[in-house]
């Protein structure tokens, strides 16, 4: 499901259980939010999924929202790169944040 930053903070007590930070080539980022209704990607007005320059610009945009956790998320082309076959890595994940329980 996809989300704007306006419905998002239009939401009755949005809550953010965990904020993936997707690191994509080329120096983008894009926002994978957890909550209550599920899996949503943040986008744009025109259902684009918005893209950000860097992980604190990210974090800055949904500042003032009550996220939970936040863990940056980097896919691995590793076996691609040395010239293996292609295959499913768990990506590497880096807590950032996480409130204490």
């Amino acid at each position: 499901m996809r989300i704007t930053l306006n419905q998002l903070r239009n939401l009755e007590q949005p809550v953010i259980e965990l904020l993936e930070i997707i690191s994509l080539e080329g120096q983008h980022y894009m926002a994978r939010l957890h909550g209550p209704d599920g899996l949503m990607l943040l986008s744009d007005d025109k259902g684009q999924t918005r893209l950000f320059r860097s992980a604190w610009q990210l974090q800055d945009t949904l500042s003032d929202l009550d996220v939970r956790e936040t863990q940056i998320v980097h896919p691995s082309a590793y076996h691609e790169m040395v010239g293996m076959e292609p295959t499913e890595i768990e990506p590497m994940r880096i807590q950032v944040q996480r409130q204490r329980s």
